[in-house]
């Protein structure tokens, strides 16, 4: 048995993982890489693995970054099933779809602005490559709810815990069976924190467990509280209110539009800001939002506490607005301020978004305001780190406005999240590092073996395989 590394690996994006047992392949994950497009183009085109070889994938849950490569995977010969929770299941037909249409937008975009000698863009997959994808999801529901194991062959059999991270994210349990010996693994996709909006706690692993691969996305760091972040955003709206601006969110589609949406409407109801114009505008978020409310069973207490004794949507407010048509998005560019504009992507390296920051990013009176994580190369990692000029749809731009980032709306478990979480796993031996930059895995793992001397931890690199 064995366990090879094809992603995600000394960076935090595009996860995917190969667990071989005597011949039979689990892709864990098949995410798409962000970042410079010289960088990423080949790497997103050029699977590094033979696609046919690969009998099942799993996949942790819905972003892009774990799901994007999807349509490639199939187009290259996949045709076993893609297993997952319902909720992703219900979510990533939409963020593949949207994924190849902002892909053959952007390309048209960018065709129609080179020059005569300049080589023509192609999207990575188109919205038909896509759909091909949606017949061989498998979903399987969290073991909390239907109490039973899933088989992939006789010997190998796997369970969902409720990851905490975004909606229908898990963490994957895997049961092998040799002779009379059981070996188990566990995945954990990417591992939410308990305070973030809206979703439950990461469930705590039962089994015993003899291999872990675990995110460390933020594993040399602990994140504010969240009451920090909400305070920034009372007092940022109030700011630009006063000097009449615009605020730009570049947000996630999937799970930080939702959380910023549910945040703005409490602290609206509460009194605490003022009842601003809000614009969500990105025909994904609409759609996600939508699967918010039909997968509410999975929220935590508060939400119900919050809007559901009330009978209300956490999702729906009186000021705020969903946006789908292209011309209500090019309307709020002659709009005057003050208004909010929530829209993807959240990287800032595609979608929506780009056309707002390219139209608002030149005045002073305006506020960038990140949500997220922004990976290196990115553009909203070029905004954040205070670059003076950025380009923009294959333009440069001079940075004018304001730029702040919210650090504790983080779905991402911190340092002491990620440290309570593996210090709770049963019989924990030993722990691969992924889903970070080389500082951060280093960090975690100087801390974890300080913790736990008995336990073994590896930081992978691209391509490694390892005997487990």
């Amino acid at each position: 048995m064995k366990i090879s590394f094809f992603g995600a690996v000394g960076n935090v994006t595009g996860s995917k993982h190969i667990l071989e047992v005597d011949g039979f392949k689990i892709l864990l994950d098949c995410g798409l890489y962000q970042g410079r497009r010289s960088e990423t183009e080949k790497l997103n085109r050029n699977m590094p693995f033979d696609t046919n070889e690969i009998d099942a994938i799993i996949l942790s849950h819905a972003h892009a970054d774990h799901s994007g490569l999807l349509p490639v995977i199939v187009r290259q010969g996949f045709r076993g099933n893609i297993y997952c929770t319902d909720a992703t299941a219900d979510i990533v037909k939409y963020i593949l779809a949207d994924s190849a249409a902002i892909q053959e937008q952007d390309c048209n975009y960018m065709n129609s602005h080179l020059s005569s000698d300049e080589a023509m863009l192609e999207p990575l997959y188109t919205v038909e490559d896509a759909k091909k994808v949606f017949p061989l999801f498998s979903p399987v529901p969290y073991f909390r709810k239907s109490k039973q194991w899933t088989k992939l062959n006789e010997n190998i059999r796997f369970k969902f815990y409720d990851a905490g991270h975004i909606l229908g994210s898990a963490v994957t349990v895997i049961e092998v069976k040799r002779g009379n010996k059981i070996k188990t693994l566990a995945y954990t996709g990417d591992l939410g924190q308990p305070s973030v909006p809206i979703l439950r706690h990461p469930e705590k692993i039962t089994e015993n467990i003899d291999v872990l691969l675990t995110e460390t996305t933020y594993g040399d760091r602990v994140h504010p509280p969240m009451a920090d972040g909400t305070q920034l955003i009372i007092n940022l709206v109030k700011k630009i209110i006063a000097r009449k601006g615009k605020i730009i969110m570049p947000a996630f589609s999937l799970g930080r539009t939702q959380e910023i949406v549910y945040l703005l409407h409490k602290l609206t109801d509460e009194g605490k800001i003022p009842r601003l114009p809000i614009y969500v505008d990105s025909p994904l978020s609409n759609l996600i939002s939508d699967v918010f409310r039909h997968h509410d069973e999975d929220f935590n207490e508060d939400v119900w506490k919050d809007f559901g004794v009330r009978q209300e949507s956490a999702f729906d407010f009186r000021n705020l607005f969903y946006i789908s048509a292209v011309e209500d998005s090019k309307r709020l560019n002659s709009q005057d301020g003050p208004f909010m504009i929530i829209s993807a992507s959240g990287m800032a390296e595609g979608g929506r978004v780009l056309f707002h920051l390219k139209n608002n990013i030149g005045n002073k009176n305006n506020l960038v305001l990140l949500t997220g994580y922004q990976a290196e190369h990115t553009l909203g990692r070029k905004i954040q780190d205070g670059e003076k000029k950025v380009n923009i749809l294959g333009k440069s731009y001079e940075v004018e406005a304001e730029v702040m980032t919210i650090n504790s709306l983080s779905a991402h478990a911190d340092k002491n999240g990620l440290m309570s979480y593996l210090s709770s796993i049963p019989g924990l031996k030993k722990v691969f590092l992924v889903h970070s930059e080389p500082s951060q895995a280093a960090s975690f793992k100087k801390a974890l073996e300080q913790e736990h001397p008995s336990l073994q931890v590896e930081i992978p690199i691209m391509g490694q395989s390892c005997e487990i």
